[in-house]
């Protein structure tokens, strides 16, 4: 009983607050800590989580709202689909009914057309791969014409002197004024 009196006794002899300071008492600033924050949080959280859910909620209708258009779409698209099975399905107990002639005509004649495309593109594809091979035979023989010129003025260059260099230039203008002609 002493202890317990004691313990009560303690408590009125606290000490004044001259400034304020950090409690380092766990067990006793905790619990008020927490239950500050999610005083607060509940306040202030309370709209932010209400216009959350009511976003949510327009969201789920509007897609419920989508699904059942798109549902009806696809039962107009269902009709619609089925409407031309029994017109494709009495088209072709036509064609049974008339016999199959006409259906062998057809695809002769799109045997011959697809044998006359095929023939045509591989004309095209052998025009095109004659033309590119023409056309890198000209470019290596164009580089292979640049490399020997550029040698060739080099040993020149390296070789002549001034009044040889001038009378070979000269030349050199008069062969590809020729070469520019015979173009």
């Amino acid at each position: 009983m002493k202890n317990i009196t004691d313990s009560f006794l303690s408590l009125g002899y606290w000490p004044y607050a001259g400034s304020f300071g950090f409690n380092t008492d766990i067990l006793a600033t905790n619990p008020i800590n927490l239950s500050v924050v999610l005083g607060v949080l509940i306040f202030f959280g309370k709209g932010v989580l209400s216009d959350l859910l009511d976003n949510r909620k327009q969201r789920i209708l509007k897609t419920i709202r989508n699904s059942e258009e798109l549902r009806e779409g696809a039962i107009e698209q269902l009709e619609k689909a089925r409407a031309r099975l029994q017109k494709v399905e009495m088209e072709a107990d036509r064609f049974r009914v008339n016999g199959y002639s006409e259906i062998e005509r057809e695809k002769w004649n799109l045997i011959n057309s697809i044998s006359m495309t095929l023939e045509q593109l591989e004309n095209y594809k052998n025009e095109t791969i004659h033309f590119e091979e023409q056309r890198a035979i000209n470019q290596v023989r164009q580089r292979v014409f640049q490399q020997a010129l550029q040698g060739a003025l080099g040993t020149l260059n390296s070789c002549l002197n001034n009044e040889l260099h001038l009378r070979t230039i000269s030349a050199n203008i008069g062969m590809f004024g020729a070469m520019k002609e015979i173009k």
